[in-house]
């Protein structure tokens, strides 16, 4: 049976979302780039395209680079911190993610380590680091010289590797501990919450001038456990739910809570949370990175704009 080019472009668009995503560190502008790839292979002479996967790889890589330009003038004016988009990955969404390494580097903490970097450091680092490229490979897609990417790669390296040990505590010790947060969050144990902040502990809120967020991040322990403690009593009281899913490699928490009937509704002042109780949504999600027994940095995304993916993957599941 002759195998359609929809069905033929299909074996190759997990593997393309996932190197778009990692990119770009937005799950919907992956979804478009890849759709555009598509188009791209849709209109192309087979003949020439002697490898469909390298092709594609290709053309995803560079039409990512002609978004992160854009996007890095956009992100300069965004409201508030700027966080990237979650995705949820127990369902394989980006790839497997079996070892530390693999869970590392899709972390929301990497993501945004990724940010310091030029398109092309990024390019360079995403394809090595987490496609295994060889530095050959890497040169004919973005058609460079072999010895400028591995000078390309060093460099990309040096700005993201040093901060890495801040995340990673191993998989079932992250599970505990997230466990242990909901755990005293639900209860309003101020003390318990205490004991899983590291003194330097760094709180993060992106809502992008859709809800209302901190908008400078919340540094040191007696700061976030002072915001822990002014919004569990609201959240408690407004229906908000929480539960542990897997979020960019590593457990999560993620918020759901009531909305208006529109969709709209009115939001808190810290939440989000509309306070009519018809329906019920996705209003955040929280990842944390942990070290030593403790969360050393904690993001929570509560733009409705970069809930829509993850929304998506969790009703389906």
């Amino acid at each position: 049976m002759t195998t359609s080019l929809a069905d033929e472009f299909e074996t190759y668009r997990p593997r393309l979302f996932g190197l778009a995503y990692r990119m770009l560190g937005s799950a919907a502008d992956a979804e478009d780039t890849v759709q555009d790839a598509y188009l791209r292979f849709s209109g192309a002479d087979r003949a020439k395209v002697e490898q469909p996967g390298a092709w594609l790889a290709k053309v995803v890589t560079n039409l990512c680079l002609n978004r992160l330009t854009s996007a890095r003038a956009r992100r300069e004016r965004y409201v508030g911190p700027w966080l990237p988009e979650p995705v949820a990955t127990a369902d394989g969404t980006l790839g497997p993610l079996e070892s530390a390494e693999q869970r590392d580097a899709v972390s929301l903490a990497l993501l945004v380590l990724l940010e310091r970097l030029t398109p092309t450091e990024r390019a360079v680092y995403v394809l090595r680091e987490a496609f295994a490229y060889g530095h050959r490979e890497i040169a004919e897609v973005l058609e460079l010289s072999e010895a400028n990417c591995r000078q390309l790669y060093r460099r990309a390296v040096g700005r993201v590797v040093a901060p890495k040990a801040r995340f990673e505590a191993p998989p079932e010790q992250q599970t505990r501990l997230v466990a242990s947060f909901l755990s005293a969050a639900r209860e309003g144990d101020l003390a318990g919450l205490e004991r899983l902040l590291a003194a330097e502990v760094t709180w993060w809120s992106d809502g992008g001038g859709k809800v209302s967020a901190a908008r400078r991040p919340l540094e040191g322990r007696e700061k976030v456990l002072r915001f822990l403690a002014g919004i569990l009593g609201r959240t408690a009281a407004d229906g908000v739910r929480l539960s542990i899913t897997e979020i960019n490699g590593r457990a999560g928490l993620i918020a759901h809570g009531p909305v208006a009937a529109d969709g709209v509704g009115s939001v808190s002042d810290v939440t989000g949370v509309s306070s009519d109780r018809s329906l019920s949504s996705l209003i955040g999600v929280v990842a944390f990175e942990a070290h030593d027994g403790v969360f050393t940095g904690v993001r929570a995304v509560l733009n409705p704009d970069k809930l829509e993916f993850v929304g998506r993957q969790l009703t389906h599941a």
